[in-house]
C-alpha cells in the first residue's frame, strides 16, 4: 500500500507541475527529459507509439482532466498533424494538443525504443509538445529528480566503481540538471544523450547505484551560496584542466573564457607541479606516472598516421572546424592543404592540455584552438582523439620530408570537474568518502540543499545527512528570526547577522538524524523574505558560526 500511495503522490505532483514553465520544473524537483531515437539522434519526432504497464490516463494539460483511459499494454500512436497531434488507440483516434500521458501503478514506455539492448521504460509522464510551426513534436518525459538520476548514474559511472564514487556522481548529475548550464531547448531541461547526460530510465537501474542515489538526496554541491557546474569526464589523466582553457564562453565564444573558481586545474598529488612547460608535459603525458586515474585503459595512449593519411584526414576535418570559428585561417573546401612540415603546441593549461596548436604545412601555417576543436581536427579512423592532453612527434625520411606523425596523449574527455575513473580510485582504493571526491574535483565547494528563497509560503526539503551535523546558512534576510520544522520538532532560530556579514549560521546538528531529514521553512512575519539552505558540516570542514 505505501508504495501505491507514493507512485500516486508522484504522480499528483506531476500533475500539479506540468502545466508549467521548464523553470518550474526544477522548483517542484521535476525534471523534463526530451527522449531521443535508438541512435540518441533525432529528438524531434513524427510518429511515436507509447504504452503503459498498467492502466494509463491522456489527461488535459491545462485542466487536468482525463480524457481517455488506457488500459495496460495497449498502443498510444501518437503521429504529428496539422492542427495538433493525431492519437489512435485501438484503431480509433482524434486530434488533441497540450495532453500528457500518466501511469498512476505502473511506468511508461516506448515501442521500439530500446536502451542497452531493454526496452525502454520510464517512470513519471509523458509530455507530447508540438513545434509551433507543426513541424513535428517532442516526447518529454516529465520525472522527479530521483528517479531521473536512478537511470542517470548507473550509465554515467560503472556500478564496479563503488558505493561513494557512485554518490559523487549522484551529486553531480544532480547539480548538472538543477544548476547553471546552456539549455538547448525551451520544450524541456535536458536530453537523454551524452549531449546533456545519459539517462536510459527503468530498466537500466541498479541496485547499489540507486542506493547511492538515495544515501545522497537532496545534495547539491556549492560555491558562494549557489549550485555549481557540475562537469565532469571519464579520465583526467591525472590532472584535470581549468574550465576557461577548456572552453569558449557560450554566448561571446570568447576562448580562454572566463574561469570558474572551483573549476579550476587539480592535479591528484601536488608534486606534479604546473605542466604548461612543453617539456613537462611531454614528460608527463608520455609516461605512466602514478594517479587517481591509472586505472583507466585511456590513461595514457598514442594514435600514429601515415603522413598522407594524416593530410587527407585535414583536408576534411579543417572544414568542418574552420566553422566553429576557432581554425585561424579558415580553411575552406577547396583550399589546398600541401605537405604537412610540423605541429607544434602554441599554449598549454596548467595540466598540460593543449590550447593552441600550430600545424605548419607547405602551403600555409594554421592555428587550431579550444580542446574539442583540437580533437577533431586530428581524427584516426574517424574517430576524435580521446583528449587534447597531447604532444606530437614525427617520422622524417632522409631527404628531411615527414613521413609519420605520432601524436601521445592521456585522458578521455575535456578533463574538466571530476575525473570518473579517479573517483573510483579514490572510492575503492582510498578509502574516501563520497564528499572528499567532489571537495578535491570541485575547489572551495561545500555540500547542502538547494538554496530557496522564503516568501509568502513554506518550502519543504528533504536531504541525506551521512553524519548527522547540519547547520541552517541565511545568506539574505531582512527578518530579525527565522521558523522551522526539523523532522517534525518546530523552533525559531534568531537572526542576528550584522552589516557586514555576509552570512549567518545556526548549527542544527542536535536535530539531524543520520540519514534522511526534513525541514520545512516557514516565511517571515510582514511580508519579509529570508534565503536560506542546509549546509552539511562533514568531517572534512569547520564550522562557520
Amino acid at each position: 500500500m505505501g508504495i501505491k500511495i507514493k507512485q500516486f503522490l508522484g504522480i499528483l505532483l506531476l500533475l500539479l507541475a506540468f502545466a508549467g514553465s521548464p523553470a518550474v520544473f526544477a522548483d517542484y524537483n521535476i525534471i523534463r527529459v526530451g527522449l531521443t531515437d535508438n541512435k540518441f539522434q533525432n529528438v524531434l519526432k513524427q510518429e511515436v507509439t507509447v504504452f503503459g504497464t498498467a492502466d494509463c490516463d491522456i489527461c488535459d494539460k491545462e485542466t487536468k482532466k482525463v480524457i481517455y483511459r488506457v488500459p495496460a499494454d495497449t498502443e498510444i500512436t501518437v503521429k504529428n498533424g496539422v492542427t495538433g497531434l493525431d492519437v489512435v488507440i485501438n484503431g480509433k483516434g482524434g486530434t488533441l494538443r497540450d495532453f500528457v500521458i500518466v501511469c498512476p501503478q505502473g511506468v511508461l514506455g516506448v515501442k521500439d525504443l530500446k536502451r542497452k539492448g531493454e526496452q525502454a521504460l520510464y517512470h513519471g509522464a509523458f509530455e507530447l509538445v508540438q513545434k509551433p510551426d507543426r513541424k513535428g513534436f517532442y516526447l518529454v518525459n516529465l520525472v522527479e529528480i530521483q528517479d531521473y538520476l536512478k537511470g542517470v548514474v548507473p550509465n554515467e559511472m560503472p556500478v564496479r566503481f563503488g558505493l561513494e564514487a557512485l554518490k559523487a556522481q549522484a551529486v553531480a548529475a544532480r547539480n548538472y540538471v538543477l544548476g547553471p548550464r546552456t539549455q538547448a531547448y525551451n520544450e524541456f531541461n535536458v536530453v537523454d544523450s551524452v549531449a546533456s547526460q545519459v539517462y536510459y530510465g527503468v530498466n537500466t537501474e541498479d541496485d547499489l547505484s540507486t542506493r547511492a542515489v538515495m544515501e545522497t538526496d537532496g545534495i547539491v554541491a556549492l560555491y558562494d551560496n549557489e549550485p555549481i557546474l557540475t562537469l565532469y569526464s571519464s579520465t583526467a589523466g591525472g590532472y584535470t584542466e581549468s574550465y576557461a582553457y577548456a572552453f569558449s564562453d557560450p554566448h561571446t565564444k570568447m576562448f580562454p573564457s572566463i574561469s570558474k573558481p572551483y573549476l579550476v586545474a587539480v592535479p591528484d598529488k601536488e608534486e606534479f607541479g604546473t605542466l604548461e612547460d612543453e617539456d613537462k608535459a611531454r614528460e608527463f603525458y608520455g609516461s605512466k606516472v602514478p594517479s587517481y586515474d591509472i586505472d583507466s585503459p585511456y590513461y595514457r595512449w598514442k594514435k600514429v598516421w601515415a603522413v598522407g593519411e594524416l593530410e587527407n584526414v585535414l583536408k576534411s576535418t579543417l572544414v568542418a572546424q574552420s566553422k566553429t570559428g576557432f581554425v585561424h585561417p579558415a580553411f575552406n573546401q577547396g583550399d589546398e592543404l600541401g605537405k604537412i612540415k610540423d605541429i607544434k603546441v602554441m599554449k598549454r593549461g596548467a595540466s598540460g592540455k593543449a590550447v593552441e596548436i600550430e600545424l605548419m604545412t607547405t602551403k600555409g601555417c594554421y592555428r587550431i584552438a579550444k580542446e574539442l576543436v583540437i580533437r577533431r581536427v586530428f581524427q584516426k579512423d574517424g574517430i576524435s582523439l580521446p583528449s587534447a592532453n597531447v604532444f606530437f612527434e614525427k617520422t622524417l625520411d632522409n631527404y628531411g620530408n615527414v613521413t609519420d606523425i605520432t601524436a601521445f596523449g592521456g585522458g578521455f574527455g575535456h578533463g574538466v570537474g571530476m575525473s570518473q575513473y579517479g573517483a573510483g580510485y579514490m572510492a575503492q582504493k582510498l578509502d574516501q568518502p563520497y564528499y572528499n571526491i567532489l571537495r578535491h574535483y570541485y575547489t572551495g565547494v561545500n555540500l547542502g540543499t538547494l538554496p530557496v528563497t522564503i516568501c509568502g509560503e513554506k518550502v519543504k526539503q528533504t536531504f541525506w545527512a551521512p553524519v548527522g551535523r547540519a547547520q541552517i546558512v541565511v545568506t539574505n534576510s531582512n527578518t530579525a528570526k527565522i521558523t522551522v520544522v526539523i523532522n517534525g520538532k518546530t523552533m525559531e532560530f534568531p537572526v542576528t547577522k550584522t552589516l557586514f556579514q555576509k552570512d549567518y549560521r545556526i548549527d542544527i546538528s542536535r536535530y539531524i538524524e543520520d540519514g534522511e531529514n526534513t525541514i520545512e521553512f516557514y516565511p517571515p512575519t510582514l511580508g519579509r523574505s529570508v534565503t536560506l539552505y542546509v549546509e552539511l558540516v562533514e568531517k572534512y570542514g569547520t564550522e562557520n558560526n
